[in-house]
């Protein structure tokens, strides 16, 4: 059997939204939405936050994460990215002799996160033979047709697309933001989720929605309780 961790970043100290990673939402703090859809799908041997913040900690802690030591500096600050954060998190973890054959990242601000998106990836990940598998969402408007501004005058980025109809332009996808699997071999090779060969699973906008401002968390609390009632 694949023995499986999921990792969850948490840094403290969001600007943008103050405490985002444990702000509540709806009746509970955001991140315990991702950390109960890892332990509800079963997958995981280990479930862990990683996080330099203790407030952040205790509470990950009461939603039944492990948080067995904090980030370092260089893993803390504003220029890390995710891909930093979980190689250290593996490399600690195979220090005490620990190591895992699949490996997936949660994001703590993903409340849409849900066990069978966790499954259905993972499954496709080795149905398909990918290094890395994660959720996409189609963009709603096609980006052929996109538009720019500049000192107030707008003209199209792709002006040939002009008069063709919408449904004859290939669609196109973005990133869910929700959470990523890898096979950790590949990911200790590459250090990117974006692996030379991913596969994803397509989700409809109704499981999606970006939170980056408080306009952003509004909406999403609106969206969330019109899909789970």
């Amino acid at each position: 059997m694949k023995k499986n961790i999921a990792i969850i970043p948490a840094r403290g100290g969001s600007k943008r939204i103050p405490g985002k990673n444990i702000k509540p939402f709806l009746e509970k703090p955001i991140i315990a939405y991702s950390i109960e859809a890892a332990k509800q799908s079963g997958l995981f041997a280990e479930i862990m936050v990683s996080t330099d913040d203790i407030e952040i900690a205790e509470i990950a802690k009461q939603y039944g994460a492990h948080v067995p030591f904090f980030r370092s500096p260089q893993t803390a600050n504003d220029y890390a990215n995710i891909g930093d954060v979980v190689e250290e998190v593996l490399v600690t973890y195979e220090k005490q002799g620990l190591t895992f054959d699949n490996v997936c990242c949660l994001l703590a601000t993903a409340p849409f996160i849900n066990l069978n998106r966790i499954k259905e990836a993972y499954d496709f990940m080795f149905n398909q033979s990918f290094e890395a598998v994660f959720p996409i969402v189609r963009f709603s408007y096609p980006i052929q047709r996109a538009l720019k501004l500049t000192d107030g005058k707008v003209t199209m980025f792709q002006p040939e697309n002009f008069a063709k109809r919408s449904q004859d332009l290939e669609p196109a996808y973005h990133d869910s933001g929700q959470f990523y699997w890898m096979r950790v071999a590949e990911f200790m090779k590459q250090k990117r989720f974006f692996a030379q060969n991913a596969g994803a699973i397509i989700l409809p906008e109704t499981e999606v929605q970006d939170i980056d401002t408080e306009e952003d968390w509004k909406m999403a609390e609106m969206k969330y309780k019109v899909v789970h009632g």
